[in-house]
């Protein structure tokens, strides 16, 4: 039980870190550097690094919930149910399910509209659809990513308060 136990929080812990580095570090990072080292392109340079970040990391997600669903089971089927079993199975497919989306949908659709507009979505007038489109994905890539930020802080609050059989 406690390996299981160890590698649920450990699953959780990589996806929930991710989420944080992500928007705190790599991001603002990526594009600041880029664009001080070359300030007329280095903004499409930190878009491009930090789309394919994101991407990557999206595999990283989905292998972690899988895993976080898996053990979730483990551990109802092996020993006494987790406290809250049923909802954190519901919350973590909840979360998964908001990664696929936000990997296999949004992502693909920004990176579409990129190709499409021949480089920055931001290039484009302000009222060009494509900009406009761009502008509402990015947005709500963001609050996916802050959903899944969430549900994930309220993952790791219930694995920390409950009380961990013998």
């Amino acid at each position: 039980m406690v390996a299981l136990r160890y590698v649920y929080v450990l699953a959780l812990v990589v996806w929930l870190g991710g989420i944080v580095i992500l928007g705190t570090l790599v991001a603002p990072t990526t594009f600041q550097v880029l664009q001080s080292i070359e300030p007329s392109t280095g903004r499409a340079l930190a878009g491009e690094v930090f789309g394919a970040t994101i991407a990557r990391f999206h595999y990283i997600a989905y292998g972690a919930g899988s895993l976080l669903l898996v053990t979730l089971m483990a551990m109802a089927r092996l020993a006494r149910r987790p406290a809250g079993y049923g909802l954190r199975g519901v919350l973590v497919a909840s979360m998964l399910a908001v990664a696929l989306y936000s990997g296999l949908v949004v992502l693909s659709r920004i990176d579409a509209i990129q190709r499409d507009a021949g480089g920055l979505a931001s290039n484009l007038p302000a009222d060009d659809a494509r900009r406009l489109e761009f502008d509402a994905l990015h947005l709500l890539s963001t609050r996916l990513m802050m959903l899944n930020l969430a549900g994930g802080l309220a993952l790791l609050y219930w694995e920390a308060k409950e009380r961990p059989s013998a």
